[in-house]
C-alpha cells in the first residue's frame, strides 16, 4: 500500500500523542546518522534486515542505514507531514521520523503485528492489519486518544486495506483465504467477504469511490470490483504477481507492481485498461513518485536494491544498493495519491 492513499490509507494529526496515551513508553532508539532537513531524503525499509536506509534523492547516494523494530515493512505520513509513521510487523512496534530528513522523533512500542496501519478518511478510526495473526485491531479516534474497539478476527492474513469515501467500510485483503473482507467501523463486524484471486494484496479505492482495484498477487490481473454488488466486473491483465498501488498523481494513472514478472502496468483509470509496462526486474514492491510526476522509485524485493525509473522514457535510469527485502519507500517532495 501501500503509502499514503487517500481513501485507502489516512493517517492523522496527533498521532504521537494519541499513542502515547495507551501505549508502553517510547524505548530507546539508536542514533541516525546526520542528514539536512530537506525534502531530498528518501526512506527504504530493509524488511528482512530490520532497517532504514536513507538515500539522497539528488545524488543518490546514501546517508545511512540505522536499525529498527523487526519485519518493517510499510510506511505513512501524518496529514500534516510532520511525521512519517514506519510499522514494524514482528517488532511490535511504531517509528516515527521526521519526513524530510529521516531523523528519529519517537518511537512506540506494544503495537502488536502492525503490518499495516491506517486511519479511515474521517479520522475516526484506526486500523492495524495483523497478517500472521489473522486479525484487525481497530481503535476508536477522538481527535486526541486511541481506545481499543475492536480485536476482530478474519480469516487467513489480513494484508492491505481500502476505506469507502465516508468512512462506513474498509476493506481488507485476505492473501491465505483467497477473499477481500468488508468491515463495518460502526459495528466492528465483518459485513461479507468475497473471493478475489488467488493471494490479494494491494487494495485501492478509485477517486470517484465507485471501483475498488485488488491486486492478485498469485495471478496476472487487477480484479476490478463493484464493491456495492460483492461482484468482480472486469479482471485488467498485468503482469504475473500483481501486487501494489501507486497513482502518477495527475488523477488519471495508477502504477501496479507485478513481483513475479518484474514489470510495472500503467492502468489509465478513466479506462480501467493497461497503457502501458515499465520492466523492472527483481521483485518490484513499492513505489513512490516525485512531486513533477516524471520519476519513479521502486523497491526490489529480490535484489537488494532500488530502482529509479524516468517516466517519460519508462526506462530505468538508476540502481542503487540497499539493504535485504527492501519494501515500503517514501521522500517529501511526492506527487499526489490521486
Amino acid at each position: 500500500m501501500p503509502v499514503f492513499v487517500r481513501r485507502s490509507v489516512v493517517a492523522a494529526c496527533g498521532l504521537l500523542t494519541a499513542f502515547s496515551t495507551f501505549a508502553a513508553e517510547p524505548g530507546a532508539v539508536t542514533s541516525v546518522p546526520s542528514a539536512s532537513a530537506n525534502a531530498n531524503t528518501v526512506v527504504v525499509l530493509n524488511s528482512r534486515d530490520a532497517t532504514i536506509t536513507l538515500l539522497d534523492q539528488a545524488t543518490y547516494k546514501e546517508i545511512g542505514t540505522f536499525p529498527v523494530g523487526k519485519e518493517p515493512h510499510h510506511l505513512m505520513p501524518t496529514p500534516d507531514n510532520k511525521s512519517l509513521i514506519v510499522a514494524a510487523a514482528t517488532g511490535d512496534s511504531l517509528l516515527f521520523l521526521d519526513p524530510k530528513s529521516g531523523q528519529i522523533q519517537s518511537q512506540v512500542k506494544d503495537i502488536v503485528d502492525p503490518y499495516q496501519i491506517g486511519f479511515s478518511p474521517n479520522q475516526k478510526w484506526f486500523i492495524a492489519n495483523g497478517l500472521r495473526l489473522d486479525r484487525i485491531d481497530i481503535y476508536g479516534y477522538d481527535g486526541k486518544n486511541l481506545k481499543l474497539a475492536k480485536r476482530l478476527p478474519l480469516p487467513a492474513m489480513p494484508s492491505h486495506m481500502a476505506f469507502t469515501a465516508d468512512s462506513g467500510l474498509a476493506f481488507i485483503s485476505l492473501q491465505g483465504s483467497d477473499e477481500l473482507a468488508a468491515v463495518d467501523l460502526a459495528t466492528q463486524q465483518v459485513k461479507w467477504t468475497m473471493p478475489v484471486g488467488k493471494q490479494p494484496a494491494g487494495v485501492y479505492m478509485t477517486p470517484d469511490n465507485k471501483y475498488l482495484l485488488v491486486g492478485v498477487m498469485g495471478s496476472d490481473y487487477v480484479a476490478v470490483i463493484d464493491w456495492r454488488t460483492q461482484k468482480i466486473i472486469k479482471k485488467i491483465k498485468t503482469g504475473d504477481g500483481a501486487h501494489n498501488f501507486r497513482p502518477q498523481g495527475d488523477n488519471r494513472h495508477l502504477f501496479v507492481s507485478n513481483r513475479v514478472a518484474g514489470t510495472i502496468n500503467v492502468l489509465d483509470l478513466n479506462t480501467l485498461e493497461s497503457v502501458g509496462s515499465i520492466a523492472v526486474p527483481g521483485g518490484p514492491d513499492c513505489m513512490e513518485v516525485t512531486a513533477d510526476g516524471k520519476t519513479m522509485w521502486v523497491t526490489q524485493r529480490w535484489l537488494k536494491r532500488v530502482s529509479v525509473v524516468d517516466l517519460t522514457t519508462g526506462k530505468v535510469i538508476k540502481t542503487i544498493p540497499v539493504g535485504r527485502s527492501p519494501h515500503g519507500i517514501y521522500f517529501n517532495n511526492r506527487a499526489s495519491e490521486l
